[in-house]
């Protein structure tokens, strides 16, 4: 991961632009007398800043999704890596294994012990390929919500950090319960006597992202998608074909983005990103993550645990309200 400047081996159609800049910085910076260059190298970063700052800013939903999964956009490992201390990792689910694809542990974000949950999607092709991409088993949720037992016993807040294209589809998770594991998780985080905060940092596809999503405050970062199936799973299911053309059409119509996702009420804020995105700057990234979820703890640490079931409860009752209309009198056509 990177943590200062920026160098991708992967490039995004729509930052073209950008990239070019930046090669035309680096050239300059690597000349022998680079301090000659030193009011053009001022010049060009500013230029792609400006640029970064309008591209970024109105980004198109299906660019959107290819942003949360820019190969460097930091991972759940990377957050707990730059905000957290004294991080140690709970392993298996007491019932089948353990899952790579979910990582549990106590550890400290500033000065407040917390239960940290979230998805691992891994870096290297061979840590990608352990951690199924970031799609979890259903051990993978018992162990998740074994371990926010564990911290509800000892009166710690959660905090989750959601980024997953889904649950994993294969025949071993629903032989052993795939969907029972996650219908169970929602069932119990909705009554965890502990504060419980949810982030989606990348990707928040479907019920792989809700078996760890159910909290008393749920965020999104500005470039993550959050959405019950993916475009490409949309597309393929609409028009038989997954392409550039109904890609953009599926992500259009699911509302995925944070801003859509708050419009509709299924979030309750977007934490912002640096200019770029987060693969951009990992490290402010991070501290802007950081001081959200103390804030939200500092709130929560206030309610009692009755009230905070009740009101969780409550939150997430009142989405997708269903309004009763009345039926036209056909008699009456």
């Amino acid at each position: 991961m990177p943590t200062a400047g920026y160098s991708p081996n992967y490039e995004l159609d729509f930052e073209s632009s950008v990239l070019e800049i930046d090669r035309q910085i680096d050239a300059l910076e690597a000349k022998p007398d680079a301090d000659r260059f030193e009011r053009e190298i001022s010049s060009l970063r500013g230029t792609r800043d400006e640029l970064l700052r309008k591209i970024y800013g109105d980004l198109t939903p299906w660019q959107t999704v290819r942003v949360a999964r820019h190969p460097l956009r930091p991972h759940s490992d990377d957050y707990i890596r730059l905000m957290c201390r004294d991080y140690c990792e709970l392993h298996g689910d007491r019932h089948f294994g353990d899952d790579p694809a979910i990582t549990c542990g106590f550890g400290r974000i500033g000065s407040r012990k917390v239960m940290i949950v979230g998805h691992r999607k891994g870096h290297e092709t061979a840590e990608k390929i352990k951690c199924h991409f970031g799609c979890a088993h259903p051990e993978g949720y018992r162990k998740a919500l074994l371990k926010m037992k564990l911290a509800e016993k000892y009166r710690l807040p959660i905090v989750t950090l959601i980024d997953t294209p889904g649950a994993y589809p294969g025949v071993g998770s629903e032989q052993r319960g795939q969907a029972e594991a996650i219908a169970r998780n929602l069932l119990e985080m909705s009554r965890l006597r502990t504060p419980v905060v949810c982030v989606v940092i990348g990707e928040g596809g479907s019920g792989g992202a809700l078996g760890i999503g159910v909290g008393d405050r749920v965020a999104m970062l500005r470039h993550s998608w959050y959405s019950v199936i993916s475009p490409e799973g949309c597309a393929a299911i609409l028009w038989k074909e997954a392409n550039e053309v109904t890609n953009n059409t599926a992500a259009e119509a699911l509302n995925l983005t944070a801003a859509d996702n708050l419009k509709h009420g299924l979030v309750d804020a977007i934490i912002e990103e640096p200019d770029g995105g987060a693969h951009r700057d990992p490290d402010a990234a991070a501290s802007t993550l950081q001081a959200w979820i103390l804030d939200q703890l500092a709130d929560l640490s206030r309610i009692q645990p009755d009230t905070l079931v009740r009101q969780r409860f409550e939150k997430f009752r009142a989405i997708g309200p269903v309004v009763s209309m009345e039926m036209p009198d056909p008699a009456e056509a």
